[in-house]
């Protein structure tokens, strides 16, 4: 299958997995993929290296170099992001109207035990709580799903493809 479609955003907090699912739905959707955490400037991995979370101006660049990438995929392609905020989100959207989200979402423990296996990431344990507390769910205007990741990659893949309609 090939995309008919915008791109899409794999978004949720650090260790949710957007990495391996944004990969793994590129591949199923025979569309490039982009990881975000590629994007960052050297200063914000380096704030995030020392335990300090980013804020929004720590963030603003970042974005905009990801919404460019989108724009520039307009026709299909998938980005894994964090994109907690709805105003992160309308900034990706700026660039790319059509752009829909994956929200990987989970209990902070279920993060927690996948984020403890992957040793020597940048983002440290310490910080999932902050990206709990500023994470806001997809609005019921903006399009995309949320999906439970307390399952196996093709699960949420499939689960992503049936409740958008990309295959039928």
């Amino acid at each position: 299958m090939t995309a008919a479609h915008g791109p899409v955003v794999v978004m949720g907090v650090s260790g949710s997995g957007k990495s391996t699912v944004g990969a793994a739905l590129a591949q199923r959707l025979r569309v490039p993929f982009a990881d975000a955490d590629d994007f960052h400037p050297a200063a914000n991995i380096a704030k995030m290296s020392a335990g300090h979370p980013l804020d929004d101006d720590d963030r603003r660049p970042w974005l905009e170099a990801i919404g460019q990438w989108l724009a520039e995929h307009d026709d299909g392609g998938v980005m894994s992001c964090s994109a907690l905020k709805r105003s992160y989100r309308d900034q990706l959207r700026r660039h790319c109207p059509d752009v829909g989200f994956l929200h990987l979402s989970g209990t902070p423990e279920v993060i927690g035990r996948r984020q403890a296996s992957r040793p020597g990431h940048f983002m440290p344990a310490s910080l999932l709580q902050s990206q709990f507390d500023i994470l806001e769910p997809l609005g019921p205007d903006e399009r995309g799903v949320a999906i439970d990741v307390d399952q196996n990659i093709d699960s949420i893949i499939d689960d992503y493809v049936t409740l958008t309609g990309l295959e039928k």
